[in-house]
């Protein structure tokens, strides 16, 4: 049935128009027992014709007013209902065409659907967010208007608890700058503060913060929310740290036998000239330096090397039975001269080593040789090799020499890191000899373990993975 006035290409009634059809047909159906009364009336004579019509104008005219509004408030319920469901083409009801309350329960029922989809795709969403924001790497928080915690990732909960969520952010971060900067941008002031701070923990972790404003709400009812990230940067200022300290080692390292040699050349070309015995000692001690130098860059090179490679997992079967004997007798000469006695105790029965043998060999002759260097005159040194349970096998170096205190244990394997530094470079180290041991053995998927204890000795142990 027609409306009365244009349609639009989705059947839909426009909103500020009257459904002039629906109005008329509905005054009509609810006036029609009235008339049928009163006609009935006048026939038998009970009313008069005037008297018929004095009673039954009125009320077509109460009729037509309330069929007014009601189809005018059905209409605009309509229109509203569109407004949101979109350009879905209304379903028509046959059965109630002038009170359209039939069409108006199809469009609530379309109505429903739609939110339920609505809330559907919003949850959807939601869990989709809070996958991606679990599967970063990073902290991140966001923070109401009141600067409490409403949402955190897995990595925020892993660090800071998941009491978190519903606290104020000072709860878990005191920090005056991280506590400044989120209440600057949750006043306004600024929409991106970034900052560097540290947290009081043993470990002395280091972040950087940054607070993005996150606005919510519309209109005057606008509020300022916050969403706060933090990135661990402990591991890069340590690599800072130790790449200026490389530097500056590597720099004196090498300044002092340079400074030797030149003050040896201009010696040789001044005054001692003419000078044989000197010119022969001079040349002596030059050669030595020279040697100093060519060892610290060999370690050195040796060390970027290893550590280029140190992802990739060596895969060759290493018999280190013939290894340790070979070694042990290549340093005899350096043991008599010292009056030190390498004792091997090896089990035959212990299968190779997965690994690649040039580097375990640098690695073993580098503890054997420091074993030799740094014991005492007259003592022994005992290499070892058996079956271990965790890795496979295990190669212990053991001296008899003065120990190492157990303050310098954990910085043992820092390159350039000496206990005694004068006797150190006395012996001819170069303070890289541990740090290479440590990068090949963690390229071979092992582990070094030192126990030490003063007036003793020292002990090295080596555990590697054996061929299955």
């Amino acid at each position: 049935m027609s409306d009365g006035g244009a349609v639009t290409p989705q059947g839909r009634q426009p909103g500020n128009r009257l459904p002039v059809t629906r109005w008329l047909g509905l005054s009509a159906f609810l006036c029609l027992p009235l008339l049928v009364v009163l006609a009935v009336a006048v026939m038998r004579h009970a009313l008069s014709a005037r008297e018929a019509v004095l009673i039954g104008l009125p009320a077509l005219l109460l009729y037509m007013a309330f069929s007014w509004w009601h189809s005018r408030t059905v209409r605009r319920a309509l229109d509203r209902a569109e407004g949101i469901l979109g350009d879905e083409p209304r379903t028509p009801s046959s059965w109630d065409a002038w009170t359209m309350l039939g069409e108006l329960d199809a469009t609530v029922e379309r109505l429903r659907r739609h939110l339920l989809n609505e809330q559907g795709q919003v949850a959807v969403q939601s869990t989709t967010a809070d996958a991606i924001l679990n599967a970063l790497p990073d902290p991140l928080l966001v923070l109401d208007p009141d600067r409490r915690v409403i949402r955190a990732n897995h990595a925020a909960r892993t660090l800071f608890g998941n009491e978190i969520v519903g606290h104020d952010l000072s709860l878990a971060l005191r920090h005056p700058s991280v506590l400044d900067a989120a209440d600057g941008v949750l006043a306004g002031q600024a929409a991106l503060v970034a900052a560097d701070f540290s947290l009081p923990t043993a470990e002395g972790r280091s972040f950087s913060l940054r607070v993005a404003a996150l606005p919510s709400g519309e209109g005057a009812r606008q509020e300022m929310a916050a969403v706060l990230a933090l990135h661990d940067i402990t591991a890069l200022q340590k690599a800072e740290r130790m790449r200026a300290d490389f530097v500056a080692n590597a720099s004196h390292e090498l300044r002092t036998p340079l400074a030797s040699l030149v003050g040896f050349i201009e010696t040789l070309l001044g005054p001692a000239r003419d000078d044989e015995p000197a010119r022969l000692r001079f040349l002596g001690i030059m050669r030595d330096q020279a040697a100093r130098m060519a060892r610290l860059i060999n370690d050195l090179l040796s060390l970027s090397q290893i550590e280029m490679r140190e992802h990739d997992r060596p895969r060759d079967a290493v018999a280190l039975q013939p290894l340790l004997r070979d070694l042990a007798e290549g340093l005899q000469p350096q043991a008599e001269a010292k009056g030190v006695t390498i004792t091997l105790e090896l089990d035959d029965a212990v299968p190779s080593a997965l690994g690649a043998r040039d580097e375990l060999a640098q690695v073993f002759q580098n503890l054997i040789d420091n074993a030799v260097k740094y014991g005492r005159p007259g003592s022994h040194v005992t290499v070892s090799l058996r079956r271990h349970d965790e890795l496979g096998l295990e190669v212990a170096v053991e001296d008899e020499g003065e120990g190492i205190p157990k303050q310098h244990l954990p910085r043992l394997t820092e390159r350039f890191y000496r206990v005694d530094s004068a006797r150190s470079r006395e012996l001819g180290g170069t303070g890289l000899g541990l740090a290479i041991v440590k990068h090949i053995i963690s390229r071979h998927r092992g582990r070094l373990v030192i126990e030490s204890e003063v007036g003793k000795g020292s002990i090295f142990i080596i555990r590697l993975p054996i061929v299955r």
